[in-house]
C-alpha cells in the first residue's frame, strides 16, 4: 500500500502576531506565521506551525518550493489532501 501525503500550495504571511490558519486564498491556504524571514525562521516555524496542527511529526512537513517566497509548495506525509482539510476546518 502506497504511504499516504499530499502537496499543499501555501501563501506563507510572515511578521505575524501569532500563527494562524487564516482560509483559502484561491487554490492556496494562506497561513500567518511569527517568525521572520530571516535565515529560513519562517520557512521553519510554518512546518512546525503545521505539523502541530495537524498532529504530524515535524519531519513529515517539508518545504518542497519557495524557501524565499511567500508563495510556497510544502509536502504533508501521512495525511491526503482531504484529511489536511478536515483537521484544519478549512
Amino acid at each position: 500500500m502506497a504511504e499516504k501525503s499530499c502537496t499543499l500550495a501555501i501563501k506563507a504571511i510572515p511578521n505575524a502576531p501569532r500563527n494562524e490558519v487564516v482560509g483559502w486564498l484561491g487554490d492556496a491556504l494562506k497561513i500567518k506565521v511569527h517568525a521572520p524571514p530571516v535565515e529560513g525562521r519562517a520557512n521553519d516555524e510554518l512546518c512546525a506551525f503545521l505539523a502541530d496542527e495537524l498532529g504530524l511529526s515535524r519531519r513529515a512537513v517539508t518545504v518542497l518550493r519557495g524557501d524565499t517566497s511567500r508563495q510556497k509548495q510544502v509536502h504533508v506525509a501521512g495525511l491526503t489532501l482531504a484529511e489536511v482539510k478536515a483537521q484544519l476546518g478549512v
